[in-house]
């Protein structure tokens, strides 16, 4: 049984003749099977459809034959003059075949392109996992700083305390108090009051009820209240999570400060220049 060229097999499978013939001189007319690839590989080029400016022989690296003259020159007729012609039966098995090799040269570009497709996937996957890799170490380092940054200033603030509990007063801002000058002793109350000194600051140290003990240094006309202010902002969280109000007591002599005294200066209630406090918890009314 005659077969058909390479070219009419291409046409009788649904190939234009210019794209045909173009398949089969860049493959080199090595075969159907090459030009059905090259087809289906540039079937969505823009240029596809172009003719070629060189013949076939100068790409094949030779002159062109009689038969490839023929293609070229769109006569339609089979090349040479002595090829037999096909029967209707045998064109259209041999066109079958074709299309056979047509649909399973279309399998295997799904199946290359469905692999190539789980492949780029994979490496989006992949990229998004190292992405989120990155991003949570970054995440991870900023909280690290943080942490490092609040315990550098927990650190700073807790020297600073112990610095005042030590000398008193504000860390660098103000020296201690002066020391009282040496003065005559008064032989009789009513010596005292020229011999009086007329102090800025106060000294007080607050026992608390667990045994420690807090130093400030205060201003002499600040009122008591801001020494319970002070002694309810730094004494330590009490047993069962609640804290109650304090209630501040003179050592020698004994008393406990009102409300009312709340609102009095320190040198009017008379702890200037410097006083011992202790505190006790408030009985509930």
């Amino acid at each position: 049984m005659a077969e058909l060229t390479a070219l009419e097999s291409l046409i009788e499978m649904g190939f234009p003749r210019g794209r045909a013939e173009k398949a089969l001189a860049l493959t080199g007319n090595q075969g159907i099977e090459a030009a059905m690839d090259w087809l289906m590989e540039h079937e969505d080029d823009p240029d596809v459809d172009e003719p070629l400016e060189t013949p076939l022989g100068h790409i094949l690296g030779r002159e062109p034959t009689s038969s490839e003259q023929g293609g070229l020159e769109g006569s339609g007729s089979a090349a040479g003059e002595g090829k037999p012609i096909l029967s209707e039966e045998e064109r259209q098995e041999q066109t079958k075949r074709m299309l056979e090799l047509v649909a399973q040269k279309q399998r295997e570009r799904e199946e290359r392109e469905e692999r190539e497709a789980l492949e780029r996937e994979r490496q989006r996957r992949r990229q998004g996992q190292e992405l989120s890799a990155a991003r949570q170490r970054l995440q991870e380092d900023e909280m690290r700083r943080a942490a490092e940054e609040r315990r550098r200033e927990k650190a700073e603030e807790l020297a600073k305390e112990i610095k005042i509990c030590f000398y008193g007063g504000s860390v660098g801002s103000q020296p201690p108090p002066p020391a009282p000058e040496p003065g005559p002793v008064p032989s009789s109350p009513s010596q005292e009051p020229p011999t009086k000194r007329e102090y800025d600051q106060c000294r007080i140290q607050v026992r608390l009820p667990d045994g420690t003990s807090l130093t400030q240094t205060f201003r002499a006309r600040e009122q008591l209240a801001a020494v319970r202010l002070y002694v309810e902002l730094h004494r330590g969280e009490e047993p069962g999570g609640g804290q109650d109000p304090v209630q501040l007591l003179s050592g020698f002599p004994r008393r406990a400060f009102s409300e009312a005294d709340m609102e009095r200066p320190l040198q009017e209630l008379g702890l200037v220049p410097s006083a011992v406090l202790i505190v006790a918890k408030k009985c509930p009314s």
